[in-house]
């Protein structure tokens, strides 16, 4: 290994937007402090002023290419709740249905594209081999092949229920703009079946090869942070990423509070620091004390970890039994381990590929009540479970249904404390005396790329570019490395 003087890194990551890491160390050469900084400009809020209300929901999705399918959700909910309305039973499960296949294949995505490469090639793989063409020499073309032709599936319902795969157009005010005929629903249950079979073969991998030659990493204090949790949960506590109420539970595992998206406010404060343009949301009821963890500290984490914390089991019944198996694994509940993020996310997909499933063989999808009566605008809080975690749209209309104010909330937001404390600690355990190569840094990387962070959803960035720097500063502030990327992300919208 070589002094951090002596090593050129060329830049890579893989995140969505725009982030610069600093990390600062002491004299003996070992980590100090590191910052995790977002670097974008936030307003795409104020580009929805003015608008007529039901248009929002073709209108935020824009606000990223990845995970459009949880902004149009939570927006047409949002506009569900201005107009005083709630979609029928048919349209809410034609909603539920779209929402499943989204689900499963931005955590595809995320899984086989962003995580895989560190685990399949390794965290000291060289740069220009780990990414997915790295992978197609190491396990071949089939593995791959798969993964498209799946997503595809799952960008194939998209489309059918939402006229597009991408940037869907289907969410209006009580329902959605059409129904599903019953050759679509066959050709739906078809798609559903063949992927859950994949993500059940996907989970596998994980379990036999991944979890047992990164155990150490995994259980390491490295990557672990006792923190508060927040997810969404049905009436008897179980998964729901459509709809619910909010739990949160303490390091501890208790019921720390229960509420409706709607009452937000009551229950989560802002905090703002000069050196990100990302928002630090914190418990009210816990207060802000810094960028830590621990019981006395108001940050908690969301995302496929936290739901799986929150929930005291998932309503499908293969799904279940690996939620049980993976806190089996770690000896119960809560699960603090930040690499855990990849496994509970394969089990969702799971969950969603099976909840989906058995809409897609509901033949009552098919009938044609896809529209309730609405009132007059007014004010309305959507929620749902994003891929990466709460997603809350607030929006306030006039008597005329025109946007005078709203305020967007996305899972990266929420997790911003957790993915800078996994950073600085990451950063702790893996860099001494000053001695540093590509492997370590990218090691440093995988703790927020647990996360699967979209920067561009919390922050919306004007620019469109995505460039990474992450800067190495002596205890005299002295810069002695620099990564710079400043090339587009593959993941932009």
């Amino acid at each position: 290994m070589m002094s951090t003087k002596e090593i050129t890194i060329n830049p890579v990551t893989r995140l969505e937007g725009e982030a610069k890491i600093s990390i600062f160390l002491d004299e003996g050469g070992n980590v100090e402090d590191a910052y995790f900084q977002t670097v974008e400009f936030k307003g795409f809020e104020r580009f929805c002023v003015g608008r007529a209300v039901e248009e929002l929901a073709r209108i935020t999705p824009r606000i990223c290419g990845v995970c459009p399918g949880a902004h149009v959700m939570a927006s047409t909910k949002a506009i569900d709740a201005v107009f005083g309305t709630k979609p029928t039973e048919t349209a809410r499960k034609i909603r539920e249905l779209y929402y499943d296949a989204f689900t499963v294949h931005d955590h595809l995505l995320h899984f086989y594209v962003l995580a895989a490469p560190d685990f399949v090639m390794g965290p000291d793989a060289p740069r220009a081999s780990r990414n997915v063409l790295g992978m197609i020499d190491k396990v071949g073309e089939g593995l791959v092949k798969k993964v498209l032709r799946n997503m595809k599936n799952m960008t194939d319902i998209q489309e059918m229920i939402g006229g597009k795969a991408i940037h869907s157009v289907f969410g209006l005010p009580g329902g959605v703009s059409k129904g599903i005929t019953e050759e679509e629903r066959q050709e739906m249950e078809k798609k559903m079946k063949e992927t859950l079979e994949f993500v059940k073969e996907s989970l596998a991998l994980l379990k036999e090869k991944i979890v047992p030659a990164y155990k150490d990493l995994i259980l390491s204090e490295g990557y672990i942070h006792r923190t508060y949790y927040m997810g969404t949960v049905d009436e008897n506590n179980m998964l729901n990423l459509y709809d619910g109420d909010l739990r949160v539970i303490d390091p501890d595992g208790n019921e720390f509070a229960k509420f409706h998206p709607s009452e937000y406010l009551e229950h989560i404060a802002e905090h703002v620091e000069p050196w990100t343009f990302i928002k630090f949301p914190y418990l009210k009821k816990v207060g802000w004390k810094g960028v830590k963890d621990g019981k006395d500290s108001g940050i908690y984490r969301v995302g496929p970890l936290a739901r799986m914390n929150v929930a005291e089991g998932l309503s499908t019944p293969v799904a279940n039994e690996e939620f049980k198996e993976f806190y089996d694994f770690f000896g119960g509940s809560p699960v603090h381990h930040t690499m855990a993020y990849h496994w509970t996310r394969l089990i969702e997909t799971l969950y969603a590929a099976e909840h989906g499933l058995k809409l897609a063989k509901d033949k009552s999808i098919t009938n044609r009540d896809i529209r309730a009566e609405i009132g007059v605008a007014g004010e309305g809080v959507g929620c749902v479970e994003a891929p990466r975690g709460v997603l809350i749209h607030h929006y306030f209309a006039n008597p005329d249904g025109i946007t005078e104010k709203v305020n967007i909330i996305v899972a990266t937001t929420h997790n911003n404390g957790g993915i800078c404390m996994s950073v600085r600690k990451a950063a702790k355990s893996v860099i001494k005396k000053g001695k540093v190569n590509d492997g370590i840094l990218n090691t440093i990387e995988m703790a927020f790329r647990a996360y699967d962070p979209c920067l561009a959803c919390a922050t919306h960035t004007l620019p469109g570019t995505m460039p990474m720097e992450v800067e190495i500063i002596d205890h005299r502030g002295r810069k002695i490395k620099e990564l710079r990327r400043l090339e587009c992300d593959n993941r932009s919208g």
